[in-house]
């Protein structure tokens, strides 16, 4: 087993080719060594080879109060980027112990989405110590992208956008960008956006496109044909589904007016799926938007609440059980076997409901096919249902000598089988109908479902046929 924690970024070799810089345990105790020193010459020798995400990653792997320390001694050095790949949960606590002049330097070097990302979910004095830092026209940009609904285009765009009329060539386009100012072009970025004298996006021409052609060439011949707009009130997961449903690199985004305002780029669409995908295994288990540098009573309170339901609906089954106390009291077998009916139904549901919920976050399962998945989920359920009946009608023969037994926990196996596949398809379609997070709210509800089912047909037919 390696003692390998992340990979930093490449660093170049003798023969000037680069190689993945790995951090290891052993540089995090050098690291840390040199910070337990006041070292600082060495502090930033050994920090110089990292990526500002492998930075981030040592800082939410290390203690508070190492954390504290590290930050203090290498805050001369502290690169802005490494604000935007913190996880939230510690940022705060970072923005905290930075010297307001290194913070300023470090928001300057930012973009303005990155600088928004930073500072929307901070508390009103650390988001002024920001803005206050940044240049009045940046400071404006970052204000008003703030004036847009939460999780919305205008919170994710950028400002800085490379844009030109509609009637240049490309060696205007060109001139253009080499006579612009550095600091006034975006650090990355892949398409000119196309406008008409009223500042409305009419298209993209890709920088190969651009590069390719010759200078007396018209840019309105080299549009793109996938071109999408967004107004910036426009929610940031539509953003991102669509990046990833027509395979954009980068979107103009519009005021009210239809004016060009600003621009999203396919990494930050694509940090939001992540971010979505994220979040939806998160509530699936119930554990919220939790993270491993969380402290333990935030964890505590994320955890509780779910786990209190499930207590709620555990106690819901265990009343289905005592309906029949009698039953299970002359036939000692229906306890040994009857967690196996619940624990099959509960498992075909979580599956029914992964597929559920990850398809309505891709918005694969819409009003139009409904009908059909939960057929087919329904059919799963059944032949499984068949399948593990036949195997545990057999078992219940062997085991205990008894051909009913054995038509009892077969019969109840294909039913609650199939009320899973039902459960696990249809829960989650009803809450998001209803506003509910399925991703939330489904796991509680499903279980319950099939616990319940599960003893009432177990225990009911053999109240039936066995006494």
């Amino acid at each position: 087993m390696t003692d390998q924690v992340t990979h930093a970024e490449t660093t170049p070799d003798d023969d000037g080719e680069q190689e993945a810089y790995v951090l290891s345990k052993r540089d995090v105790d050098a690291i840390l060594y040199a910070v337990d020193i006041d070292d600082r010459d060495k502090l930033s020798e050994l920090m110089e080879p990292l990526h500002a995400a492998d930075i981030a990653d040592l800082l939410e792997q290390i203690s508070s109060y190492e954390r504290a320390r590290l930050i203090r001694l290498y805050d001369r050095e502290f690169d802005g980027e490494l604000l935007s790949e913190l996880d939230d949960s510690i940022r705060d606590e970072v923005i905290g112990i930075l010297r307001p002049q290194v913070l300023a330097e470090a928001v300057r070097e930012l973009d303005s989405d990155d600088v928004v990302d930073i500072i929307e979910d901070l508390q009103g004095a650390q988001q002024e110590t920001i803005l206050e830092a940044l240049e009045d026209s940046d400071r404006a940009a970052v204000e008003q992208a703030l004036s847009f609904p939460e999780y919305s285009a205008g919170r994710l765009m950028q400002r800085e956008v490379v844009m030109a009329p509609e009637h240049w060539t490309v060696g205007q386009a060109i001139d253009h960008l080499r006579a612009t100012p550095e600091q006034d072009l975006p650090d990355q970025f892949y398409h000119i956006v196309m406008v008409d004298p009223r500042l409305h996006p009419v298209g993209n021409v890709t920088l190969g496109k651009l590069m390719r052609s010759k200078r007396e060439t018209p840019l309105t011949s080299l549009l793109e044909e996938t071109f999408q707009v967004f107004p910036a009130t426009r929610d940031e997961g539509d953003v991102a589904y669509a990046f990833n449903q027509y395979h954009l690199i980068s979107a103009p985004v519009v005021d009210d007016g239809g004016r060009l305002i600003g621009v999203i780029t396919i990494d930050d669409a694509m940090a939001v799926l992540d971010e979505e995908h994220e979040e939806d295994i998160l509530r699936l288990a119930g554990v919220g938007d939790g993270s491993l540098s969380d402290r333990v009573i935030n964890t505590t309170k994320q955890r509780l609440p779910w786990l209190a339901i499930n207590l709620l609906t555990s106690i819901a089954a265990s009343m289905v059980i005592s309906q029949f106390d009698v039953a299970i009291a002359q036939i000692v077998a229906l306890a040994v076997l009857m967690p196996i009916v619940a624990s099959m139904g509960g498992n075909a549901g979580t599956q029914s409901l992964t597929v559920a919920v990850r398809s309505l976050a891709t918005k694969d399962l819409t009003g139009s096919n409904v009908w059909r998945v939960i057929r087919r989920e329904v059919l799963v359920g059944l032949i499984n249902g068949l399948i593990f009946a036949v195997v545990m009608g057999i078992v219940g023969v062997i085991w205990f000598g008894s051909p009913a037994l054995g038509y009892v926990i077969a019969t109840a196996m294909v039913i609650n089988m199939v009320v899973a596949g039902l459960a696990g398809t249809g829960i989650p379609i009803v809450l998001e109908r209803i506003g509910v997070d399925p991703a939330l709210a489904s796991g509680a509800f499903v279980t319950t479902v099939t616990d319940v089912v599960g003893f009432f047909a177990f225990l009911g037919l053999a109240s039936m046929v066995l006494l």
